[in-house]
């Protein structure tokens, strides 16, 4: 049903079914990553009015297990990216994991989502250097127009990339002379 990714590692679907609502993936050299993102597989959509909270853990030998509220994903928003670079250990609350068993190695660290009601994650709130990341592509409408600044359509830039195709295929070499 779930995700996970880090950047410049394969992704994660093998999350461990840990209760009938609850799942968690384990981030081995969790100390080397900087964001994470949890999305839906989009073969099973979470039951109506429900969502999942997405929460992360990394060991402490201080501390313990402690839980930290990322944020949450819904049929609506299936997927998020969350840094997790800036959390510190012992910051976190009341969380739905209890101490369950952690990793026995010293650098994993764990992502869990748990399917909550959509009113519970409305009432929630993420600790607050996860800050989920939101990326929007880019339009036209979006630039500030710039006199000193020339921007080239995207369409001029694939016009010039296939006259450079046909030209290779007709003269492999032309670009030499």
């Amino acid at each position: 049903m779930f995700g996970c990714l880090v950047a410049g590692r394969l992704v994660q679907t093998d999350a461990q079914q840990v209760a009938s609502d609850k799942f968690v993936f384990n981030l081995p050299d969790f100390e080397n990553v900087n964001h994470v993102v949890v999305f839906m597989l989009g073969t099973v959509p979470f039951p109506a009015g429900m969502g999942g909270a997405v929460y992360f853990s990394f060991p402490d030998p201080n501390v313990g297990q402690v839980w930290q509220l990322l944020g949450f994903i819904t049929n609506e928003k299936p997927s998020a990216i969350f840094k997790i670079s800036g959390l510190k250990a012992g910051e976190g609350g009341a969380h739905p994991f209890g101490m369950m068993a952690a990793p026995q190695a010293p650098s994993v660290a764990q992502v869990g989502v748990s399917v909550e009601t959509l009113d519970q994650l409305a009432q929630q709130t993420p600790v607050s250097n996860a800050a989920v990341s939101t990326m929007d592509s880019f339009t036209q409408s979006q630039m500030t127009p710039n006199p000193s600044e020339m921007y080239v359509p995207a369409s001029s830039i694939l016009k010039w990339y296939e006259n450079f195709q046909r030209r290779m295929v007709q003269n492999p070499n032309f670009w030499k002379t």
